[in-house]
């Protein structure tokens, strides 16, 4: 049951619906190669459709470009109502760091190519492409989502704006990804993951800091690694 909500937590980030379920871990002992068809066959650009959704589609662009680190905490919430807490340590390009808080066992690491799921109590690692996550979002270097996925959406609150994007590259099918931004400085503040089976996955962050650099041994992964089962 552990290594089922490992799989979905790469997926979603704890993704209820277990998205990766039907795609096979990556041989270990060997690095995963870059998926550059997948990243391909993305959806094509949307048309923005207003000069305000243009304008935070430009923001949204503009946050994620001009970070290279960010070190936050996270609370997660499962299409189970679920909840899981931890620290999310990002450095790009591509390299990112789900530190589940006890009592959860699992770990999710990406080195800038692959992303393994580690689970500490059962001593197991599965390893899988890191194109075929949902996360493009936080790990590409020079992102547009215009040109990147396809905007199916943009909606302002008072304080908030958020941007529905469609990811059709992702593992198992097309997942849809809603984006938050705080209003004022548009930092990201949430995001919720749709899956190919339809679940939900919410993630809020908090004490966000885009500052700090984390320790690249956080990143390392250990294909040489076997798993226990």
């Amino acid at each position: 049951m552990l290594d089922r909500i490992a799989l979905a937590l790469a997926a979603a980030v704890v993704s209820q619906g277990f998205a990766w379920a039907q795609g096979a871990p990556i041989q270990l002992g060997k690095p995963a190669a870059p998926a550059a068809a997948a990243i391909q066959n993305a959806a094509s650009p949307a048309r923005v459709a207003s000069p305000d959704a243009a304008t935070a589609v430009r923001r949204a662009n503009a946050f994620f470009n001009g970070i290279t680190t960010l070190v936050g905490d996270f609370v997660q919430t499962s299409a189970d109502g679920r909840r899981v807490n931890g620290k999310l340590y990002l450095q790009k390009p591509g390299r990112l760091r789900f530190e589940y808080a006890q009592p959860s066992p699992l770990e999710i690491v990406a080195d800038g190519t692959s992303v393994a799921i580690r689970n500490r109590k059962l001593n197991t690692q599965d390893v899988y492409f890191i194109s075929q996550t949902p996360l493009k979002f936080l790990l590409k270097q020079n992102l547009d989502l215009a040109r990147d996925t396809k905007i199916l959406d943009v909606s302002s609150q008072p304080n908030a704006t958020s941007i529905k994007i469609e990811d059709k590259a992702t593992l198992g099918g097309t997942s849809r990804i809603t984006l938050t931004f705080r209003n004022d400085d548009f930092t990201l503040t949430r995001w919720s993951v749709n899956d190919p089976q339809g679940n939900d996955t919410h993630v809020v962050l908090a004490n966000i800091d885009t500052n700090q650099k984390p320790d690249g041994s956080m990143f390392r992964i250990n294909y040489e690694r076997q798993d226990s089962n």
